[in-house]
């Protein structure tokens, strides 16, 4: 029996996309500012995972030049079709004010390790950008879209600039986007809609986001529709994914993932989240990626408020890790020296070291030490229950 022990990904591991080829799974990661840009994780049994290529490592593919604090490649997806892996990325150039600078491109390669495409150049509409392979060979590109306007089609909601989630044809031939350009989702009253992923399964189009910001608010949404186009239709839970409400819990900002399928059918969603230390809001300890329960009932399930009863909104092992994960992680105080953190006992002396990764340096273009705690984020995992359910914790 497999044992998922979450986080799959401690660490610095924000905006996860996950992506399976027959019995291999892939991560790919944000790495905002540092290079080179985006990290994918590779594993057989979503349990072992290992780094097997950082693939933006020249200015063709990422050129940071002017790129400010935080800025960088935001929010990857990674998929596989037509035998090649697609990675699609964001390049913010500019994120204070009204108007964000945000590119949006596309690389290939026929083969993890590479050897990676120069970039194509897609829209530069909105950033967390998708890319969905439909049946018959068709291709969606999807991102949200960012609206600077103050008097824009969105003014009346609690954040405007936030506009909606667009879809758009891209025709692989040609390298461009192709016919009309749609908003298809503009989020639920929670607001801030951002990360976008589309699943398809028993005649559904599955779109999760996130939203409420990567704050304490975040969740992780879910609609669908029968055609790709839409109307979607919330989920009478509206968010599958969250512990916005469970202040108490040991984790928190849950939220931005995305769905995959085994070849066994069973359904899993990744999502980041962190672990604060008590009292503090901060987390030193890294950005992990979690594997939990998309939901208590089947994707393909029915999305009647009887079945809404079997979803809680906050996923259960964010509660069932509370107790075991405060006492052990974030009781006590903590010292900082230089790039790690440790944790003091009553006495003052170190008692446990924490978890902090070594960042990607080397790079004259991104040479930076490790993130402060308030860019924490790890990779977790929900699982949703099966014929043969694995063991998580």
């Amino acid at each position: 029996m497999t044992m998922i022990r979450n986080p799959i990904l401690p660490g610095f591991n924000p905006g996860p996309s996950i992506c399976r080829v027959g019995e291999d799974y892939y991560i790919a990661t944000s790495t905002f500012e540092w290079y080179p840009g985006v990290q994918i994780h590779h594993s057989r049994d979503l349990v072992n995972w290992r780094l097997v290529t950082r693939p933006l490592d020249r200015a063709a593919q990422l050129d940071m030049r002017g790129n400010p604090d935080s800025g960088g490649v935001w929010a990857p997806c990674l998929s596989h079709a037509d035998g090649k892996f697609w990675l699609v990325y964001t390049v913010v150039k500019r994120l204070v004010g009204n108007f964000k600078d945000t590119h949006n491109f596309i690389v290939t390669a026929p083969a993890i390790e590479g050897l990676w495409s120069d970039a194509i150049h897609v829209n530069s509409s909105g950033f967390d950008p998708s890319l969905f392979h439909d049946d018959h060979g068709r291709k969606w590109f999807l991102n949200m879209v960012w609206d600077h306007r103050t008097d824009g089609p969105a003014r009346n909601r609690k954040y405007p600039a936030f506009a909606g989630i667009l879809l758009q044809e891209f025709d692989a031939r040609s390298g461009r986007l192709v016919g009309p350009v749609e908003n298809i989702f503009a989020g639920s009253e929670h607001g801030l809609v951002e990360g976008p992923h589309l699943h398809k399964r028993g005649g559904f189009y599955y779109l999760t986001v996130a939203e409420g910001g990567t704050g304490y608010d975040h969740a992780v949404t879910m609609a669908r529709a029968r055609r790709i186009q839409g109307p979607y239709e919330l989920h009478p839970n509206v968010h599958l994914i969250t512990s916005k409400d469970a202040p108490a819990a040991a984790l928190q900002r849950a939220g931005h993932g995305q769905i995959v399928e085994t070849p066994q059918g069973q359904v899993y969603h990744t999502h980041l989240c962190s672990r604060p230390l008590e009292g503090l809001r901060r987390s030193p300890l890294g950005a992990r990626r979690r594997c939990n329960n998309a939901s208590g009932a089947r994707t393909t399930g029915s999305t009647s408020p009887r079945a809404a009863k079997r979803l809680p909104s906050t996923c259960p092992l964010l509660r069932r890790a509370g107790a075991r994960e405060r006492a052990s992680a974030t009781s006590g105080r903590w010292r900082r020296r230089g790039d790690r953190w440790s944790r003091l006992s009553a006495a003052g002396a170190t008692i446990s070291r924490s978890e902090c990764p070594d960042r990607i340096r080397g790079s004259k273009m991104a040479a930076k030490a490790l993130p402060p705690p308030t860019k924490a984020f790890d990779l977790h995992l929900c699982y949703a229950p099966g014929r043969h359910r694995p063991r998580i914790r």
